[in-house]
Order: C-alpha cells, then sequence, then structure tokens
C-alpha cells in the first residue's frame, strides 16, 4: 500500500505544492524538444523543487532501433528507474516545461510496465510557475541518488506494433485515431521528419492532441467526451498513433479520463509506419 495514494491520472499544482516534502513523493522532469519546434524550451534553467530528470531520450528509450523514443525492454527500464532511486511504494509525480507534452508519455510508460501510482501534473511547469510556486536552478539542484529497486510487470496490451496496425486498420471494431495536426494527417504540411513519407494509416482518423488541451492543460472530463462522442468509439478497441509516440499518450490520457479501457499506443507511430517499405498510406 503506498502512503500516498492518487485517484486520477492527472493531479493540479495546488495538489503537488501540499504534498511536495512527503517522503513518498518522487518529481520527474520528462522535457523534450518538440519535433517540429527549433526554439529553446521556455524556462529550461529551472525546475520544480527535488525534480529528478527523466531522459525519454536516453536511458529510457531503446537504443537498438532507429526510430525515435521507443520503448525499452522492461529490464532496461527498471534500470533506468533504479539509476534514478525509484522504488515500488514511491508516488510519481511527471510533469514537462511545455505544459502538457512528454509528460504524458512517461506515465504511459510507467502504466505499460505495470505501475499504476503515477499521475500528470496539468500544467506542468508553467502552470506552477503560474502560480508563483518556488522553482530552483536545474543545474545547481542535480545530484545523484540511492539505487532503487524497481520491479516491472509488462502489460501488452497497452503497446502495439507494425504489424499490429496491419491486423487491426480494417477491423470495424477498431478505432485509431492520430495525434499529429491535420495538415500532416492529409499531408499538406510536411513531416518535421525528412525522411518520412506524408499521409496516415488508412481508416485511421485524425484527433489533434492540441484539441484536448487549453493553456496547457487537459480539457475538463465533459468536453474531452464531447470530442470522443464525434468519433463513435464506445465499445471499440482504441489504437493511438503520432509522430514519434509522444503525443498519442495525451489522448491515451484524455480517453482513460473519461472511461475508456481498451487502447493501445502504436509506438513506432510515423516515425515507423512513414518509412516502412509496403505498408499502405492514405492522403
Amino acid at each position: 500500500m503506498h502512503a500516498l495514494e492518487l485517484t486520477k491520472p492527472v493531479v493540479s499544482v495546488a495538489w503537488l505544492s501540499e504534498h511536495i516534502d512527503h517522503p513518498d513523493l518522487i518529481i520527474l522532469d520528462a522535457t523534450i524538444k518538440k519535433a517540429a519546434s527549433d526554439k529553446k524550451t521556455k524556462n529550461a534553467d529551472y525546475q520544480i523543487k527535488n525534480t529528478r530528470f527523466f531522459d525519454i531520450k536516453g536511458s529510457f528509450s531503446d537504443k537498438e532501433t532507429n526510430i525515435p523514443n521507443m520503448l525499452p525492454a522492461p529490464e532496461i527500464f527498471a534500470k533506468a528507474c533504479e539509476d534514478l532511486g525509484v522504488n515500488n511504494h514511491h508516488t510519481i509525480i511527471v510533469y514537462d516545461k511545455h505544459g502538457i507534452y512528454s509528460s504524458v508519455r512517461v506515465w504511459w510508460m510507467f502504466k505499460t510496465m505495470g505501475y499504476d501510482n503515477v499521475a500528470v501534473l496539468d500544467g506542468g511547469l508553467p502552470a506552477w510557475q503560474k502560480a508563483n510556486l518556488p522553482v530552483e536552478d536545474s543545474e545547481k539542484a542535480k545530484k545523484t541518488f540511492a539505487g532503487g529497486n524497481f520491479v516491472t510487470d509488462f502489460r501488452p496490451n497497452l503497446v502495439c506494433n507494425a504489424q499490429d496496425i496491419l491486423s487491426e486498420m480494417n477491423n470495424t471494431d477498431t478505432i485509431i485515431l492520430d495525434a499529429r495536426s491535420d495538415g500532416r494527417f492529409r499531408a499538406v504540411d510536411p513531416e518535421p521528419r525528412a525522411d518520412l513519407k506524408g499521409g496516415h494509416i488508412p481508416n485511421s482518423k485524425s484527433l489533434p492532441y492540441t484539441k484536448l488541451l487549453e493553456d496547457g492543460k487537459i480539457l475538463p472530463e465533459e468536453e474531452l467526451r464531447d470530442i470522443f462522442k464525434n468519433f463513435n468509439i464506445e465499445n471499440k478497441k482504441l489504437i493511438f498513433t503520432c509522430g514519434s509516440g509522444i503525443t498519442a499518450c495525451i489522448i491515451l490520457l484524455a480517453a482513460e479520463l473519461t472511461g475508456y479501457q481498451n487502447v493501445s499506443v502504436y509506438d513506432g507511430s510515423w516515425s515507423e509506419w512513414g518509412q516502412l517499405k509496403g505498408v499502405p498510406i492514405e492522403c
């Protein structure tokens, strides 16, 4: 039993401020640069107190593939958690410096590895600073941590691969939702990775992740329900995809908040599908 239990996959800055000194709390910064942006992340030099950096593109990605951000093997994930001092009794709060962006990927990764006592900070660092809550210098606050003892319990139902997509894309009981912009979905805007074709997976539907957010925060649950109603997804299997497996997780978070449970993320997403030979693509 965790001493600090979470009841939802999202917490407010007020909740985090109230519990920030709890001995079982682990705060993770999961910030990465946005794929389509060359700008330096705003407030990159600051962090919430007691933050540990979760390196999505480094120790927490599969180094055996050229596809970015791919989920590492459970044993690799567990070792990287141990290096951060994360144990299975901890309550984990993840944020990023964009608002809600890459933090949700980390929430999904922990869920996929069998760990549920994890949540996303709604609005991330911008919301924290907007509330005039204290920050510290990221560089000066760097530290090492006593090794943890993290144990995984991999849930394969939360992740799918290209073969699964080929099997499911014509299944009327499955809906594939694409979190990229509508322009990229329709191949009228270029992909940020020059080696990728334009277009989308056949029979997939466009749901840009930005439509689920306002001012860097996830929309209220009632508004999320209204959005999902437009896609006729009741009693369907839901697969979420995007550019590289990051923003697909935002749609999955929204789906969980509104009660959908038969969900998974196409881990390779368009970074894989857009370079595969012989797979169908629509524009």
